[in-house]
């Protein structure tokens, strides 16, 4: 007779492997602000000089079965950068044949937190090229400090994603790559982007507002005040914010 007091594994098929990106996803976020120790020290301009940040996000029909979960998250992730202070984003979206829209840079995010939530899905291939392709014209004219995107799918060649990708990391700007949901293709392209431009692959689940929260932090006050702003931003928040920027000039 089979023994009943034996316990049925109940990790879910596919379980691990998230849990093991999603503990690649932090490793690589952790690196990417540790680099920021070998970068030079920036002055703050008078005032501060502000940082740019691009919020890109896949706006397909393949989305569309969990968009309004997936979209309450996008907005707290969004609206997270809104109490950083010192950051100017921009949003950008893509859907439909070939629409792929852009707003100003806004130094309130919640002022753009509206038309990002009432965006809905409508069918079209991925267009991650020309968000990529867009990021590299912004920090052309005005640096961009990084650039957030939100998918789950891709269907674009490759090397050409690939060559964006390249020059956008020439330009300096890390690309962070959130990954709704299991597709493979979209797991390689996105890992390939992030290792491109020097940013990271992480999934896209509930601790995402959290980590880009972290993240950006850091982000934004280096941009603003350098090795010095980030040291003091760390010991005021304490907790991940300060294993995060404790990092930053360690020899």
């Amino acid at each position: 007779m089979a023994d009943r007091s034996s316990k049925v594994p109940t990790t879910r098929p596919g379980q691990l492997d998230r849990t093991a990106e999603q503990a690649a996803g932090q490793a690589e976020v952790d690196a990417f602000v540790q680099r920021l120790r070998t970068a030079p020290a920036q002055a703050a301009a008078a005032g501060g000089e502000r940082g740019r940040l691009i919020f890109a996000m896949d706006a397909t029909a393949s989305r569309e079965p969990t968009w309004d979960r997936a979209c309450q998250l996008q907005a707290e992730m969004f609206e997270s950068t809104a109490d950083l202070g010192g950051l100017d984003v921009q949003l950008v979206f893509y859907r439909g044949f070939r629409e792929c829209k852009a707003s100003p840079f806004v130094s309130d995010a919640r002022a753009l937190l509206k038309r990002m939530t009432a965006v809905r899905c409508m069918g079209g291939h991925t267009q991650l090229k020309r968000v990529l392709l867009h990021a590299r014209k912004q920090t052309e004219q005005k640096k961009v400090n990084a650039l957030v995107f939100v998918g789950d799918c891709f269907e674009e060649e490759i090397d050409d994603v690939c060559q964006a990708a390249g020059e956008l990391g020439l330009r300096g700007v890390p690309a962070f790559m959130f990954h709704e949901g299991p597709d493979p293709v979209a797991a390689k392209v996105f890992k390939e982007v992030a290792r491109l431009t020097g940013g990271a692959y992480c999934p896209f689940d509930s601790r995402s507002a959290r980590q880009l929260k972290d993240l950006l932090g850091a982000v934004a006050v280096y941009a603003a005040g350098g090795l010095k702003a980030l040291g003091d931003y760390g010991r005021r928040r304490g907790g991940e914010a300060l294993r995060l920027t404790s990092q930053v000039g360690r020899r």
